[in-house]
């Protein structure tokens, strides 16, 4: 009797074998979203840093984004204490830098932190050249189905989440994926938005 015992208990554990495998196999960081291709989550966040000129913001500000129709949106979320946000953190300042003065808009949120930690933060790091915004117990990135730091999420000009990257977000990246969203007019771009699989979604992931 204890070589069928034996045989019923091998039945059910090789599906679990099997699936435990199939998960060691997987990126931890390959979460998919929902919220690509659907109109962005609204937000109204107040500035606590400014940033630098000429993306600069006054602190205190409150930052809207139904005021940023019609324009790209790239929204970071990252924390003082994220220590992948530092490898990230220089390339984002300098790629908004190169779209000042174009329909972009670069706005960090902070995540589960204090303001006065974030401020500290940014200039530990030398700077900032956008502001960033502070989202009271976190409702903005929950709003966003945010899984951790750091997450960027690209806007269209429709006001939709065309592209979500999870982890440390290459310059490669950043413009290939504005520049496409630079390319598709205002009205009309919820339907031609090129976040299909030739599109924004295609970009690598992070570390790819």
């Amino acid at each position: 009797m204890n070589w069928k015992r034996a045989s019923i208990a091998s039945l059910f554990a090789v599906p679990v074998i099997l699936l435990f495998a199939y998960g060691m196999t997987q990126d931890p960081k390959d979460i998919p979203s929902p919220l690509p291709g659907r109109e962005a989550p609204t937000f109204s966040l107040s500035v606590f840093a400014p940033g630098q000129p000429p993306l600069q913001r006054n602190v205190g500000d409150t930052i809207r984004l139904a005021d940023m129709k019609g324009d790209v949106v790239v929204l970071n979320f990252w924390a003082s204490w994220c220590l992948a946000c530092r490898d990230e953190h220089t390339t984002l300042s300098e790629v908004a830098r190169n779209y000042a003065g174009k329909p972009v808009h670069f706005y960090g949120v902070l995540y589960n932190d204090e303001p006065a930690n974030g401020t500290n933060w940014i200039a530990e790091m030398g700077g900032q050249s956008y502001p960033s915004l502070n989202d009271p117990k976190a409702r903005t990135a929950i709003d966003y189905g945010l899984y951790g730091v750091p997450e960027t999420f690209f806007l269209d000009r429709n006001g939709r989440v065309a592209y979500k990257h999870t982890g440390p977000v290459p310059a490669s990246v950043l413009a290939r994926v504005i520049d496409s969203l630079m390319a598709v007019p205002a009205t009309g771009a919820a339907d031609a938005s090129p976040a299909g699989p030739a599109g924004p979604a295609a970009a690598p992931k992070a570390g790819g």
